[in-house]
């Protein structure tokens, strides 16, 4: 028996069929910006972490970026997002990794819940569908 890395939220409607209160997506460079991903120089990064703390990480779409490029990107998201926090130092090297990017579908909430436009991500092998390549960097001091 396996267990899934990820399960999709469900709600039940007025009629009692289940529909999903999140989707599979993938951040794309037309809407990176939109779900909070800082772009320059064709890298797309963003922090991941819990909400309004800084990031326990840096997740770059994608594989080829150079460590320098994405040290300085993380630490322009770091000032920008958490101007009063300290910027993290880099001195471990990034992660090559994949991940399931998830997401609310419906932007009015039917359902009632407290989803803004948020997203979630999940570490995948690969061959997961909808599994996208990223470059993972490890926030805070390392020193």
């Amino acid at each position: 028996m396996t267990t899934p890395l990820y399960v999709l939220d469900i709600r039940e409607d007025d009629d009692g069929i289940e529909q999903p209160n999140e989707a599979l997506f993938t951040p794309t460079p037309e809407n990176a910006a939109e779900y909070g991903f800082m772009t320059r120089d064709g890298i797309h990064l963003t922090g991941v972490g819990e909400e309004d703390e800084p990031p326990t990480e840096f997740v770059a779409l994608g594989h080829n970026h150079t460590w320098t490029a994405l040290a300085l990107l993380a630490d322009a998201w770091m000032r920008k997002n958490h101007p009063d926090a300290d910027l993290p130092v880099h001195t471990r090297p990034p992660v090559r990794k994949h991940a399931v990017f998830i997401t609310h579908p419906h932007p009015d909430h039917p359902c009632g819940c407290a989803w803004d436009g948020q997203w979630r991500l999940v570490y995948a092998p690969a061959t997961e569908p909808g599994a996208v390549a990223v470059t993972v960097i490890p926030a805070g001091r390392t020193t």
